[in-house]
């Protein structure tokens, strides 16, 4: 599996994952949300938000359109702040971390 088709599964296995444990959101924020110049939106939007709506379909929309990829990705290290009184995210953290690892090889 190359590292696009395998990050593209990593997403797949993200929103699910985020589906299960009821972090996924069926309504987009509004487009103010989206608007902050603070990373990761942290004025704006949640940080289980800011990953549904900016960094999986992002990443999404440059896998699935053969575009360019950033030279390196450590969402975890943010993810586990983030996430770190909710013992249900361990899968999607682990995750993430394969995800980071891919911009290490």
């Amino acid at each position: 599996m190359s590292d696009r088709a395998l990050m593209l599964s990593l997403l797949q296995q993200m929103e699910d994952n985020m589906r299960a444990i009821s972090l996924w959101e069926g309504v987009s924020p509004p487009a103010t949300a989206f608007a902050s110049e603070l990373p990761f939106c942290v004025d704006t939007l949640r940080f289980s938000q800011w990953l549904q709506w900016v960094f999986i379909a992002r990443f999404r929309a440059l896998l699935e359109g053969n575009l360019p990829l950033p030279v390196n990705c450590n969402i975890a290290t943010m993810a586990e702040e983030a996430f770190r009184d909710m013992a249900e995210t361990e899968m999607l953290l682990g995750l993430l971390r394969q995800f980071d690892a891919l911009f290490d090889s």
